[in-house]
Parts: C-alpha cells; structure tokens; sequence
C-alpha cells in the first residue's frame, strides 16, 4: 500500500511539473511573440529549433522509453553481484559512447548540409531569409547531442523510479531561453540568435543538472571503445527494440516537417502563427491530460491483466466522457474568445494587430481538433494496456497521409488555416480507425463505448452552445467598456468575466438535469471531505 501511494505521489508531482513546464513554454513563446512578432526571424528561428527538435522526439526520447529502461531494468534484475554491476556499468558506458558518438557524427553532417536541408522549406528567392535560418541551425543542431546524452540519464533515474530531476529539467530549459533572450537580445545581430544560443545553453543544463542523481546512484558514466560500445550485448539489443518503432514514430514527426515546409511557402509570418496557435493548443491539452492520462494506463493495464474486461470498458467510456466535459466547452469557449485570449497572451513587441488576425484565424481550427486530438490520447492506452503497438503505429501512419494530402491541397486556397484544418481533420480520421482497431478486440465492447460517449458529446456540444451565446453577445461590450486601458485590465478582466458566466450556466444546466459525470465528481469530492 506504502509503494502504491509512493508510486501515485511520484506520478502526481511529475504531473505538475509537466504542466508548469508547459506554462513555461507558454511564456517562452510570449517572449518569442514579444521580440520577434511573426516576422521572417520568427519563422527562420522555428524551423532552425525544429530540425534538431524533431531528432531528438525521433531518436532520444523514443530510444529511451521503448529501448533503453527495459534493457537496463533487465540487467538490474539479475542482482546485485559484483560481476552483474560490471555489466550494467560497461552497457552504462557503452550507451552512452555509442550515443555521443552517433549523435556527434549526425550533428556534423547536419550542419554541414543545412543550406541543402533549408531549401526543403525555402524557395530560391528567398535568399536572405534562409541565411539567417542557416546561422540559426547551426546554432541550436547540437541541441540534439547535449539533450540525448539528457535523455540518457534520464532512463537511468526512471528506471530507478526517479522522476523529479529530469521532470524538472524542462522547466531549467524554458527559463534559460527566456532569460537569454532577455539578456543577450541587445548584444546580438537579432533576438534570434539570442533565443538560439539559449536553447543550446538550456539543452546543456538539462543534461548537466541530472550527471549529480546518476552518480549518486553510484553509476559511473565514461567512454569506452567503439568497438565495445557496438559490439556489447545490450547496445546491441537496444537498437535491435529502438529500429522498428522509429518507422511509426516517423510518421507523427513528418507531419511537422511537411506541414512547416508547406507553410513557408505560404508567406512570411505563416510558420509562426501556426506555432503560436499550437503552442496555446498543446498547454490546453497539457490540462487535460494532467486530469486523466496520468493515471488512466495502469489502471487499464490492471484490468487487462486481471480479465476485468467490464471494469475495463468502465473506465474507458468514463475517461472519454471526462474528456468530453473538459475539451468541448473549453473549445467552444475558445472560439468565442480566441481574439482575446491570444491577444492577452502574445499582443506585445513585435507582435502587432497582424499577428493577432494570423494567430487568431489558424488558432480557430486548431483548438476545433481540441476534443478528438484528446480522445487519442484516451483511446491509445487502450491498446498499450493489450500490449498492442502496432494499431496505434499503424494510425498514426495513416493519420500522417491524411494530414499531408489535405495540407497540401488546402494550403493555397486558405493559407495556414488551411494546414491547421488538416491536422484537425486528421484527428478525426486518426480517431476512427482507432476505434475500428479497437473492434478487433473482442473483449471490449466498442458499440456501447462508443454510443455512450457520443450522447455525451452531443450533450455537452449543446450545454457548451447555450453557454457560449451570452458570453458572444456581452464580449463587445465588455471590450468596449474597457478600452483604452492596459492589456491585463482590457483583455484579461473580460476573460475572466466571461469564463465565470460560461462555467456557471454550463454547471447550473448539468445540474439541472442530473448530469452523471457531474454526480460522480461531487460524490468523489464529498467521500473525501467527509473523510
């Protein structure tokens, strides 16, 4: 019981760690918006910190997960003997050369041939523009060693049920770039660069910060030979876990790739209001996954192991309908609200009433994906539960040609809105297939699943349109009641006006007809406090 609440306050505290770490993200972009609006800087600095970015999602994180703490749990099972800590220590040693050493050589060709990769995203005549993306890139590429030898020791404290240093890390990250960027801007040909030699400097600090745990562990971490590192059993078995996953997981980190190139082409200022608009996306959808992915997988897992397919079949349609109640109203909210919301957000500096509209007009169909990105995440533990990989990789291709094929045709009729309609549309059809997937299972009950979320949905669909209707008619009053004052008190005080009249009418009409998800919420609160 001890190790299960232990378990659980570990869980809860990396959970608010994420979320503050996203918060931090949140203001790293108002720094971003602050200096660099959506200009052709801005764009060239998103595409230089996606490249390495994209490697590390594809490489570092997945190796880690999927490959590197169960190779190394399994060497720690084998005992405590004098000749089994040797082992682990030199597939310790050997991991970490072979990743040094491939990331390095991968980090030196890269910037040898940036000007080659940019012109994935660049047309010819935007020279100038793609020299700047190119100082950047080589600025922030070895982003991708320092933050996988990080990913490294990272395994290595999770596998020993550590979490907090490398749960902290990202929030050393974020405060660093805001913080260069600050300081350096003044110094530098632009804040760009600023921001880039932040990102470098942060990458850095996160690896650093977590060396002081491992060796605590009393782990030592060195080079050995090469040959060593790619001929040792474990190395060897690490890669042979990591090859097959990269395929699918390709697939989710092309979607920013081509949709990034597309959006270049696009026009000046596209790219970065496609990040923004995503940026506020991602801290939503942090929130809710706070609410129900931290604990929902080991609890399906349980069930699956236990044959509790009906306890199993609960528990997914309630995470789903929990997930209905916060991602459709916060969605319909948002529509109404957008203007606001990114305005209080990012409206200073540089960013101007053009990158507000720009901002405001791709943030729109993003946030319309809100709910069906979300019950991706509900649905997919749902097949990790069955140890079943392959229909979630197998989705996540398909969501990717969907993406991409729809990017592609909407992007010169409706510019960036037309790559964020893509993703949500790709969602949509991402969430599908998975319930179809899910069907082949036939322990669990998809139909009923399925129908029970949907009246759901379509509940809280109607719930959140009542509420939305006054906060549409008394938002222009209120900002013109408040016009002329400072951005906190003309865009904030109507947020908060709005949001409290919008969740009050939606409670007030759960309420009213005795909503079940409602019910078991206060029942749960009350069983506490009566406790």
């Amino acid at each position: 019981m001890a190790k299960k609440r232990s378990l659980l306050a570990k869980g809860l505290s990396l959970s608010v760690l994420t979320l503050f770490s996203r918060i931090l993200g949140l203001i790293r972009e108002m720094t971003k918006a602050k200096f660099l609006g959506t200009s052709s800087y801005s764009d060239a600095f998103g595409i230089a910190f996606m490249i390495p970015n994209l490697f590390r999602r594809l490489f570092a994180e997945n190796s880690v997960s999927v490959a590197f703490i169960p190779t190394f749990k399994g060497y720690m099972e084998e005992g405590d003997s004098d000749e089994n800590k040797e082992r682990t220590q030199l597939f310790i040693n050997s991991t970490f050369t072979l990743v040094t050493f491939l990331t390095v050589c991968f980090v030196t060709l890269g910037m040898i041939f940036t000007p080659y990769i940019l012109r994935i995203f660049y047309k010819s005549s935007d020279a100038l523009a793609m020299k700047e993306a190119a100082v950047l890139t080589r600025i922030m590429f070895p982003y991708l060693v320092v933050i996988s030898v990080a990913a490294l020791f990272q395994g290595i404290l999770n596998a020993h049920r550590i979490f907090s240093p490398s749960g902290f890390t990202p929030i050393l990250f974020n405060s660093i770039v805001i913080a260069a960027t600050y300081i350096l801007a003044p110094h530098t040909a632009n804040p760009a660069r600023a921001m880039a030699i932040g990102v470098i400097s942060g990458g850095s600090i996160q690896a650093l910060f977590q060396l002081p745990f491992v060796l605590k562990l009393k782990w030592k971490v060195a080079f050995t030979s090469l040959k060593n590192a790619f001929t040792n059993p474990g190395t060897k078995k690490v890669l042979a876990l990591v090859g097959p996953t990269i395929i699918g997981m390709a697939g989710y980190q092309l979607n920013d790739i081509v949709s990034s190139a597309l959006a270049t082409r696009a026009g000046e200022g596209v790219v970065s209001s496609l990040q923004y608009s995503l940026r506020l996306q991602e801290l939503i959808l942090g929130i809710c996954a706070v609410t129900i992915g931290t604990v929902i997988l080991p609890d399906l897992t349980g069930y699956a192991k236990k044959d509790e397919w009906s306890k199993f079949n609960s528990l997914l349609t309630q995470s789903i309908r929990i997930m209905a109640l916060i991602a459709i109203p916060i969605t319909f909210y948002s529509l109404v609200m957008g203007e606001n919301i990114i305005t209080l957000v990012f409206a200073s500096g540089k960013f101007d009433a053009n990158s507000i509209k720009m901002t405001e007009e791709v943030f729109n169909f993003h946030i319309a994906g809100l709910f069906f990105i979300a019950v991706n995440r509900i649905i997919a533990p749902a097949f990790y539960a069955q140890q079943n990989t392959k229909s979630p990789t197998i989705a996540g291709l398909i969501n990717f040609a969907v993406n991409i094929l729809l990017a592609s045709l909407l992007i010169k009729p409706m510019g960036g809105k037309g790559i964020a309609l893509a993703l949500t549309v790709a969602s949509i059809v991402n969430m599908v297939v998975l319930f179809i997937f899910l069907r082949r299972t036939p322990t669990i009950e998809v139909g009923s699943v399925v129908r029970s979320s949907l009246l759901y949905s379509l509940r809280m669909i109607v719930f959140s349109l009542i509420a939305a209707l006054p906060v549409y008619f008394l938002r222009p009053r209120l900002i013109a009641l408040l016009e002329g004052h400072n951005r906190l008190l003309s865009q904030g005080l109507p947020l908060l006006l709005t949001a409290l009249l919008f969740g009050a009418i939606g409670i007030t009409l759960m309420a009213l007809t005795k909503d079940p998800v409602l019910k078991t919420l206060t029942d749960k609160f009350t069983r506490r406090k009566e406790a």
